[in-house]
């Protein structure tokens, strides 16, 4: 299961995505598990993190990056600095 990231997506394809008609999360300096249900899609406003799938490699993502989480995965969520972010369940 792959994590899919565009650094620094145009103002285009965030609009055509809908991305700021999403909802928003915002979450403080934590570390926890996570597994995701359905696929996510977000677009990190604040923030950095390590996102760390089980038996997986660590994926650092943070402030404008378009990311991709597959539905069934399981990971550890570590954040670094205050996450602030727009997302959309598939």
């Amino acid at each position: 299961m792959e994590i899919k990231i565009e650094h620094q997506p145009s103002q285009e394809t965030l609009e055509n995505l809908g991305v700021f008609q999403w909802g928003i999360w915002q979450k403080e300096i934590s570390k926890f598990p996570w597994t995701y249900d359905t696929q996510e899609t977000c677009y990190f406003l604040e923030g950095d993190v390590i996102v760390t799938p089980d038996g997986g490699k660590p994926v650092q993502m943070g402030k404008g990056d378009l990311v991709t989480f597959p539905a069934g995965m399981s990971c550890t969520w570590e954040i670094k600095s205050a996450v602030k972010k727009h997302y959309s369940f598939d």
